[in-house]
């Protein structure tokens, strides 16, 4: 019994919910599909599609009947309930099972055409949307538009065998849906760009920064040097906000952030690399955030409410603080946005109590510290480095202006990504920006400083003092802070981070407006962690964290990601200093920056058509300067954060790459390859050909490559993994697939033919491109070539002709056991699902669930299986067959490979056995050459084959000259040869001259004696070489042997073929190699 796919394919009048029902075969026992057993409709227009799996042990033709589900529920998007219902007609669909794997039906039903915008019937359809959705899309129903197939053959629909070469991309595109779970904006919290984006990004860029350390970076670098400070920081948020609106634009944006742009733009390597630690990034941020809200709140009560000491009440409150932000977050959405706009509130309504209190007469304490309104710009202006510089200055305020993916974080929550992620991060980065450049020119223009905060530190009236210096300006405002050069002071921009609480109206605005800076960034990230890591999750690029990928409740929300960042955070708050770590996590986001930079300038690049964002205002070069100055900065801020950051990196790239994920989505870095491997191609053909750098190009004639594992790992020894290696056979997708896990490096090529000569001879003329084209055909001898039809032996022959006239070097190998083994894969197969079928018949037993119970009932009645299991002897037979056929893939013992170069081919015959001997599986073999020598010159040959080999640099262990090849064979040995050719002999020289022609007439293919008599000679050769063969090279390991020609026309289909098994039987695996008679060795430099 086997499981069986039937696709049950019909046309509907409307959308809606349609299910289906199996009449035919009577022996299905077991219908598998989800739900109830059942497979749900895709909601296509006009046409339906349904897979039932079904098992049966016939070779059933299908019977099954699409119908509407009255259970569907039309009022909502969610998957039907489905009912057992009568079996009531309905259009049909009829397919034909095979006796392997997955089948589906042989033909869809007709479709029926329609009165078009055109004025008459047609099946073509005018181009809609729906035509181009995926199959999980949630923006709309997906329709099929007819199959070139059923425009070209009257409206008949093929439908491809899928199960045959793996590909299901016309009916699905797993792993690039639109959304994992349906959606629909009535029901799902969704936010437009100014709640999405604009609030939360404005809300992470404002951080404690603006009200802590802003006088202070103003203060070391002059508002000259600030305004650059802060100018850069947004050159390289522009830089970055540019590229990601071009990314965000150029398709569909789902859930992932930062994670979703990267990874669909460069790949999973790059996406799963960057993925990982910019969500671990976002949640240590978390700690970060909280220690420094923290510590603000210890600061506050630490005269009066003191628990422990002060690491221990940071983590007390900390901890607090982080478990009342997770149940926020855990509440939704929705709580959080409420949440975020609550603190905006508070937050402005700090920042323009800073502005305020700027214009408000200053007090003679405020002016004591060093307050005074607009009266010291100028002296602001240049910088005093003090311990520090420029670049640290920068590094200190940089991490500040980060913050600008808080709203790409959250992309699987917006209404319009697209529209929302650009509009609302550009403008809230602008903002932002200028509220730093107001805040701090305005607190150079009324701070100086140094100040000692001492009110008796005036300059009484009428002494004659001169002001100038760096303290010129208290001086002009009658204050003597000249003290502060001797003593260090404790007030002004430079000494005091309480600077903007002093300046603003009212001081404790300002530390509102911190915990309001401290707690959005924190509640932020403590979002955008576990969503970025569950995008991740469900892509199963780390398929440990596949746990991590479910969502919970209406919004999907990562239930098991936020609590996972939230042990993270409490962890990192546990430590209570984050001065180490805190570098690092800048890096972190600089890299997730450097890379969207880079994924806008590579896709550029590529030049690719699908690259087509719909935001035009970015430069590729623009994107690339970004890249750079993201990486400039990394290590401007910490360089050996910059270095753990490219080596964490790095490290999972490589993890990536190794694992390689089964996804595809089109990245860009796909794009560049295509384009570097058509310039490189573009380039050899520009080149001529030169013997140096001749590499064997096998075209190698398989059949499916698993059934022929010999030929395809000597085939793979050749081309020592850089050679072109190519196969024939129907099932392109399939053995692709295989080739790639055996990692076999071959491309896989078929062509639609009547017979095995014609794809063949399409395959030699037009495989490859450029100088990317084979130059050997690499195929296995025919074993079987006496008992089956003249024009299997005719196309075989045939084959072996083509390649000489194209020019190819010719390689032919035969094992005494044979090259097929498909029977004992197809046995093994069958095996093996029979074993995997009981292993699921024990689980679904242990079950306790009314569905398994109700399979378990229906296993009563199973038929048993047809296929006889096989007896020990056959089971002992092709192990043993087995074993020899996959000899190539182990290592080689001690032997030899026996060299027959008996005709000057172009040194193939040499070189061949001589690249063989470079692998591992053959570095204990040592390489013996035999040649033909003239009698009584044995000596002079040897010594000249020496010198030739010397020359080539290719090393033998032995040298033989054979110089009785021109005696006659043994009588047993040519009696062999007369039995194998007698079948096949037309006998004329017996008849007379007329019955004679008659007979060569009527069969043209025999060998007549004629034949025979003229190519005696050689025949005589073939059976005496077999003999030397057996003689001198019985124990070898492999055996290569100089391939005879036939004349084209002169010598029959037959007699070649029996020159061919005469001189290869009974010999260990021999290689019949001859070249294309053009040089592949040469001594030259």
């Amino acid at each position: 019994e086997t499981y069986r796919v039937l696709r049950v394919v019909g046309r509907t009048a409307e959308p809606g919910g349609y299910k289906a029902r199996v009449a035919e075969p009577s022996s299905m026992t077991d219908l598998r599909g989800s739900p109830d057993e059942k497979t749900e409709a895709p909601q296509y227009f006009y046409t339906r599609v349904i897979d039932l799996q079904v098992r049966t042990s016939e070779e059933p033709t299908f019977r099954a009947c699409l119908m509407e589900n009255s259970a569907y529920d039309r009022s909502c998007d969610e998957p039907p309930n489905y009912e057992e219902t009568s079996f009531s007609d309905g259009t049909v669909a009829k397919g034909n099972g095979t006796g392997n794997g997955y089948d589906i039906g042989e033909h869809r039903a007709i479709r029926h055409s329609v009165v078009s915008a055109f004025g008459h019937d047609t099946l073509d359809r005018v181009p809609n949307i729906d035509f181009y959705r995926n199959a999980g899309s949630v923006s709309g129903n997906r329709a099929v538009r007819p199959s070139l197939h059923e425009l070209h053959h009257n409206g008949e629909i093929s439908v491809p065998n899928m199960a045959e070469d793996g590909d299901s991309s016309h009916w699905a595109l797993p792993g690039d849906l639109e959304s994992v779970l349906p959606q629909d904006n009535n029901v799902f919290v969704r936010f437009g760009w100014i709640k999405g984006v604009l609030v939360r990004c404005m809300l992470n860029i404002w951080g404690v920064m603006l009200f802590i350390r802003l006088s202070w970076v103003f203060g070391q670098a002059g508002w000259g040097l600030g305004i650059v400070v802060i100018v850069l920081s947004c050159v390289v948020t522009t830089t970055t906000g540019l590229s990601m609106s071009a990314i965000c634009t150029n398709g569909v944006v789902r859930g992932g952030g930062a994670y979703y742009l990267i990874s669909r733009s460069l790949g999973p390597e790059f996406g799963g690399s960057i993925g990982l630690i910019f969500a671990f990034a976002n949640a240590v941020a978390v700690a970060m955030y909280v220690v420094g809200f923290a510590e603000t709140v210890f600061d506050l009560l630490k005269n009066n409410a003191i628990i422990l000491d002060q690491t221990n009440d940071i983590r007390i409150i900390g901890c607090i603080t982080v478990v009342l932000l997770l149940g926020i977050s855990v509440a939704g959405m929705e709580w959080e946005a409420k949440a975020q706009i609550v603190l905006l509130i508070i937050l402005l309504v700090a920042i323009v109590n800073v502005f305020v209190g700027t214009v408000i007469p200053a007090t003679p304490e405020k002016r004591s510290k060093g307050f005074f309104n607009y009266d010291v710009f100028m002296e602001n202006f240049t910088p005093d480095f003090r311990e520090e510089n420029f670049f640290s200055v920068f590094a200190i305020f940089f991490p500040a202006a980060t913050g600008i993916l808080a709203g790409a974080n959250i992309s699987g929550d917006l209404k319009d990504p697209q529209a929302a992620i650009p509009k609302g991060t550009l403008l809230a980065i602008f903002i932002t920006g200028i509220t730093y450049l107001g805040v701090a020119l305005c607190v150079s223009a009324t701070v100086v400083r140094d100040a000692t905060g001492n009110i008796n530190n005036t300059i009484a009236a009428g002494m004659n003092i001169v002001c100038n210096g760096s303290y010129a300006a208290a001086c002009e405002n009658g204050w003597d802070f000249s003290s502060c050069a001797v003593t260090k002071c404790s007030f002004g921009s430079m000494n005091n981070f309480q600077v903007m609480t002093m300046v603003s109206g009212f001081g404790p605005l300002i530390t509102a407006g911190t915990f309001s800076a401290t707690l959005s960034s924190a509640l932020a990230s403590l979002v955008s962690a576990p969503k970025v890591f569950q995008a991740l999750c469900q892509d199963n690029i780390y398929t440990a964290l596949k746990f991590f990928a479910k969502g919970h409740g209406k919004n999907n929300e990562p239930i098991r990601g936020y609590v996972l960042t939230f042990i993270i955070a409490v962890a990192f708050i546990l430590i209570a200093n984050l001065n180490v770590i805190a570098p690092i996590i800048s890096n972190f986001f600089l890299a997730s920056y450097a890379l969207i930079n880079f994924s806008c300038f590579h896709a550029s690049y590529a030049k690719s058509p699908g690259w087509r964002p719909a935001y035009k205002y970015y430069n590729m070069w623009l994107s690339l300067f970004g890249a750079v100055l993201c990486c400039a900065v990394m290590f401007v801020i910490n360089w050996w954060a910059a270095l753990i950051t490219y080596a964490i990196e790095i490290f999972l790239y490589v993890y990536v790459t190794v694992k390689k994920p089964n996804v595809n989505w089109g990245s860009s870095t796909q794009a560049v390859t295509f384009v570097s491997a058509v310039n490189n191609a573009l380039t050899l053909t520009g080149v001529e050909d030169h013997v140096k750098n001749f590499r064997p190009q096998c075209l190698v004639l398989t059949g499916a490559p698993k059934n022929r594992p010999a030929l395809l790992d000597l085939a793979h020894c050749f081309t020592k993994n850089y050679g072109l290696l190519t196969d024939l056979n129907a099932g392109m997708e399939k053995n692709q697939m295989w080739l790639n896990k055996k990692k076999r490096k071959a491309f896989y090529s078929a062509v639609v033919c009547d017979n095995f000569r014609q794809g063949a001879e399409s395959l030699l003329q037009v495989s490859g491109l450029g100088r990317l084209r084979p130059n050997i055909l690499m195929m296995g001898f025919k074993k079987n070539w006496r008992t089956v039809d003249y024009a299997d032996v005719q196309s075989y022959t045939g084959v072996l002709h083509d390649a000489f006239d194209f020019e190819y070097g010719t390689v032919l190998l035969r094992m005494t056991q044979g090259l097929d083994v498909a029977h004992i894969i197809k046995a093994q197969g069958v095996q093996e699902q029979k074993d995997l079928e009981k292993e699921q018949l024990k689980e679904e037993n242990k079950g306790k669930s009314i569905f398994r119970k109700s399979r378990k009932s229906s296993q009563q009645h199973l038929t048993p299986t047809v296929m006889a299991p096989q007896s020990r002897q056959a089971v002992t037979v092709n192990d043993r067959l087995m074993s020899i056929n996959t000899q190539f893939q182990r290592k080689q013992g001690q032997g030899t490979i026996d060299v027959w170069w008996l005709f000057d081919d172009g040194g193939l015959t040499l070189l061949l056995p001589y690249i063989l001997t470079t692998r591992k599986k053959f570095k204990d073999c040592k390489m013996r050459i035999f040649i033909a020598g003239q009698p009584g010159r044995t000596e002079q040959d040897k010594e000249e084959m020496k010198s030739l080999l010397v020359k080539f640099r290719i090393k033998c262990a032995e040298i033989h000259v054979i110089d009785d090849f021109n005696q006659k064979p043994s009588s047993y040995n040519w009696k062999v040869f007369e039995d194998m050719i007698e079948p096949f002999r037309l006998h004329e020289g017996s008849k007379s001259t007329t019955n004679a022609e008659a007979l060569r007439k009527e069969n043209t293919w025999k060998i007549s004696d004629a034949e025979l008599d003229t190519f005696e000679e050689k025949t005589n050769l073939q059976v005496r070489l077999n003999e030397l063969l057996q003689e001198n090279s019985r124990a070898a390991n492999l055996i290569v042997v100089s391939m005879p020609i036939a004349r084209l026309g002169s010598v029959s289909d037959y007699l070649y073929m029996a020159w061919l098994d005469i001189l290869t039987k009974n010999l260990p695996p021999t290689i019949l190699i001859r070249g294309n008679h053009k040089s592949v060795l040469t001594f030259y430099s």
